[in-house]
């Protein structure tokens, strides 16, 4: 379990990593982390989000954390996983902010030592810029975080995952396993986020951004997308991602011949349920 003396490491400096150290910081824990860029450190440190950090991966430095939380995308965490995990201390907890869990959490689990835990979580916060320099604790304030736990992770470790989201200021604690992870997270983000992108991509005649309104740009904020991490993302859950652009295609196809041929009733019957499933994701 957490408790004053836990020592925490960021492994990347990003917008979610920084957000955590922030939040860690400002909670009275102290914070390390390792970044491979300079900037970053050092951004961190003159604004207090850390109490130091590293651009290198130091044995002696690793082994003085508890917990280890890493913010890289899924492919960077596996192979940092297999080239340094020997080095953190014995009984470390290992966590993470990954946005798919079968590719990345079995693999981990295959490669770290039995005197070491990783505990799979994925914090549902973001913003639509990156980089440390946005990092903010408040992003947290009233979001929801889930847990993956596997038949390796003991009941502390679950426990400790849940202490580490109340400290970070979520609301919405959930406990999934990762099939049922990627199943949801595949319809409400990916999903989500492909669609977002195709909209952008459709051809037009005419420079819209002048003549559009807030609908549009609610519906396409996510499109200021990061095509690195989320092609990654894609590609890692494809199985399930495709599967759910296909219902989503369906689904388009019904309205669309319910537009083609006048039918008001079958119309109007999917802008009622969609209204009443709306008003159950809006914040209370």
């Amino acid at each position: 379990m957490i408790n004053k003396n836990t020592k925490f490491l960021i492994v990347g400096l990003g917008l979610i990593g920084g957000s955590y150290a922030s939040s860690l910081s400002q909670s009275g824990y102290q914070v390390g982390a390792i970044d491979v860029n300079q900037s970053s450190i050092d951004f961190a440190l003159k604004n207090n989000l850390i109490a130091h950090g590293s651009t290198k991966v130091q044995p002696e430095y690793l082994a003085q954390f508890d917990v280890i939380i890493f913010a890289l995308y899924p492919n960077q965490f596996i192979q940092w996983i297999t080239d340094y995990q020997k080095y953190l201390k014995k009984d470390a907890l290992i966590t993470d902010v990954t946005g798919v869990k079968q590719s990345v959490v079995y693999k981990v689990q295959s490669l770290i030592d039995q005197n070491k835990e990783f505990i799979s979580a994925h914090p549902m916060a973001g913003k639509a810029v990156s980089g440390v320099q946005n990092a903010s604790s408040q992003i947290f304030k009233g979001a929801n975080y889930i847990i993956t736990p596997t038949n390796k992770n003991t009941q502390n470790a679950i426990e400790t995952s849940k202490e580490l989201a109340s400290i970070l200021g979520f609301e919405k604690v959930s406990v999934i396993s990762p099939k049922e992870h990627d199943e949801i997270i595949g319809f409400l983000s990916q999903l989500t986020h492909c669609i977002a992108v195709s909209l952008m991509n459709c051809e037009h005649k005419i420079e819209l951004a002048d003549f559009t309104g807030d609908s549009f740009r609610d519906l396409t904020r996510i499109a200021n997308i990061n095509d690195v991490m989320w092609s990654e993302l894609f590609l890692l859950n494809k199985e399930t991602l495709v599967e759910q652009i296909d219902k989503f295609s369906a689904t388009l196809e019904q309205f669309k011949n319910y537009i083609k041929n006048e039918d008001v009733s079958g119309m109007r019957q999917m802008m009622q349920k969609s209204t009443m499933e709306r008003k159950r994701f809006d914040k209370k």
